[in-house]
């Protein structure tokens, strides 16, 4: 076997990637820990310094779709807006149609130097979640538990916190609340009958109460929404095991930027310009299953080199004391010693087969099922 081919060889992928993002994410979680003490004396310091120890996380995640699996990237865009992107805060709508659409959107982010800064609208299981989790908290980002009558004050609160936020930033948010499959789509289309509002076919209806609460916030500190559509070419079913695996996809995003000012501030009146603009996308969707292609200009931004350099610090950082341990374990012959080894061996493995189970459609959320069975009672 060549070199190439062993290191892609999916034990060794999943091992290293795992143990490097593992323990380089749990040393820099104890690294924000630590920089608490300068929120009291200097916020905006605290923040500028959480915005790039987060990029060394979420980094290497985008490392592993632009470099390992080289998997291209093309925005469809106007050219005026084009060179807007990365200069003014803003929220980002994104469909969430496939297992990979969040490590799409970091690395539409990372393309115009806001990944760092990048914020969420989260469930809050997800703040228990070492590396990933924990990191959001330092970065403020917004935890829901998607029960809107408990959640309406902390998200209120979370969200006018952002509005000195030091650093240019985009909120990223999925209106639909959960990931698209058939049985939620059968689900949202009777609710969609219920209320008398138009039907959808590549979409799950947008919960509108969330957005609508996210522009009254930020109004005036956003400048724009980014009305963003992902696809993949040739019936592509990107998954992130893929990824981690070395194969290459080629997604398709396309990106209208509307100025916030034509969003209407009136709550019913946002609801409904949400539904419209869900039926754009819609017929978007519509017109790239038929013709492979967007009504904009296909442009691919740069891959900036800071994902990979920041990935291979860490490698460098964290395979040498490794390598020395395993030597030493192993002229030792120690029988416990291997087999401690062993067993952090299949822990790991474990690890990672687990953070890969929460991004797989068919283990996703019941988000909306359970709606529905609230409305049968």
């Amino acid at each position: 076997m060549d070199i190439v081919g062993f290191l892609k060889s999916q034990f060794i992928c999943h091992l290293l990637i795992c143990y490097i993002f593992i323990v380089s994410g749990l040393i820099i979680n104890f690294i924000q820990l630590f920089t608490l003490i300068l929120w009291p004396i200097n916020k905006q310091l605290f923040r500028r310094i959480n915005c790039r120890l987060a990029y060394c996380i979420s980094s290497q995640m985008v490392m592993l779709l632009e470099w390992w699996s080289g998997t291209d990237c093309t925005l469809y865009t106007d050219p005026e807006s084009y060179h807007k992107y990365g200069k003014e805060n803003a929220i980002v709508i994104l469909n969430h149609n496939f297992e990979i659409d969040f490590l799409c959107g970091w690395n539409f982010c990372e393309r115009f130097g806001v990944l760092g800064s990048s914020k969420v609208l989260a469930k809050k299981e997800l703040s228990y979640m070492p590396v990933i989790g924990w990191m959001w908290y330092f970065l403020e980002i917004v935890f829901c538990k998607r029960k809107w009558e408990e959640d309406r004050k902390t998200v209120i609160q979370k969200l006018l916190n952002l509005r000195d936020y030091p650093e240019n930033f985009w909120f990223l948010i999925h209106c639909e609340g959960t990931r698209f499959t058939e049985q939620k789509h059968q689900i949202s289309m009777q609710v969609a009958d219920a209320k008398g509002l138009p039907k959808l076919k590549y979409h799950l209806l947008p919960r509108t109460k969330g957005f609508a609460v996210t522009v009254q916030c930020l109004r005036n500190v956003v400048s724009a929404v980014y009305d963003s559509t992902l696809n993949f070419r040739n019936n592509e079913n990107p998954t992130l095991l893929g990824v981690l695996n070395g194969k290459k996809y080629h997604a398709d995003l396309y990106v209208r930027r509307i100025p916030l000012e034509e969003v209407p501030q009136d709550e019913r009146e946002c609801s409904n310009w949400l539904h419209k603009l869900y039926q754009e996308k819609d017929a978007f969707q519509e017109e790239y299953y038929r013709t492979g292609t967007y009504p904009a200009v296909p442009i691919v931004p740069p891959r900036r080199p800071w994902t990979l350099l920041n990935w291979l610090f860490w490698a460098l950082l964290l395979l040498y004391p490794l390598f020395k341990l395993l030597i030493n374990m192993v002229n030792s012959g120690s029988s416990l010693t291997l087999a401690t080894f062993g067993f952090v061996i299949v822990m790991a493995s474990v690890g990672v087969r687990w953070m890969i189970g929460v991004t797989e459609i068919n283990k996703g959320s019941t988000y909306g099922n359970h709606d529905n069975k609230q409305k049968r009672k």
